[in-house]
């Protein structure tokens, strides 16, 4: 039989099937997909709360508050875990302690245990009965802060300013009045950089003494 537009009932019905067949499907996938997104927080929120377990409330405020702090002078947020750990903690600790409570790669541990102790944050300790080295963190922050400057800070601005003398240059090819803008920001740039170091010499002062 064919309905009034010609179209074969048995044709519309095996087109509807079908269209059922395909929305039941998209509908598994899309229900699936959710109990997958469900899963993975549910598996991050133990994660969380595991790692939560390994560390006191004092761990996890001071490892917080040294993240903030590292971050604003360009550190990653694993120096922070790290220096802020150690600068709690009542016992030195391995490098595989420090991976462990923080949840850090080993890689991450290594190369923030490396810059730590070379800005003279954290030191190596003799443990008995221990082949491992174990750290402590050196609770001068004046002494961080100081050879931080001399070490990290003051080689970046001095990349800054070489950065700037490219800048300079490259205006000079431009033209106007672009040309004319561009070396108006170069120059608050330079302005920037300036104070900045005359500023060097009073804060390391202020930090030592």
């Amino acid at each position: 039989m064919r309905n009034g537009g010609g179209i074969p009932f048995s044709g519309t019905i095996r087109a509807t099937e079908k269209g059922r067949q395909e929305l039941n499907c998209s509908f598994l996938i899309e229900i699936s997909e959710q109990f997958d997104y469900l899963d993975e927080l549910l598996m991050n929120q133990a994660l969380s709360e595991e790692h939560a377990r390994r560390l006191s409330r004092l761990d996890i405020e001071a490892i917080e508050m040294f993240i903030s702090f590292l971050k604003l002078i360009g550190l990653p947020k694993s120096v922070g875990e790290i220096y802020g750990l150690l600068f709690v903690s009542s016992q030195p600790l391995s490098m595989d302690d420090l991976i462990e409570k923080l949840q850090i790669s080993m890689g991450a541990a290594s190369q923030g245990l490396k810059l730590l102790r070379s800005v003279g944050a954290v030191k190596v300790v003799y443990t008995p009965g221990e082949r491992r080295d174990h750290y402590v963190a050196d609770l001068e922050l004046s002494k961080f802060a100081a050879s931080f400057i001399k070490e990290e800070l003051n080689p970046r601005m001095q990349r800054a300013l070489e950065r700037i003398e490219r800048m300079e240059k490259e205006a000079l090819l431009m033209e106007e009045p672009e040309k004319a803008i561009a070396f108006q920001r170069i120059e608050r740039l330079k302005h920037w950089m300036e104070r900045g170091q005359k500023m060097m010499p009073w804060i390391l002062r202020f930090l030592v003494s």
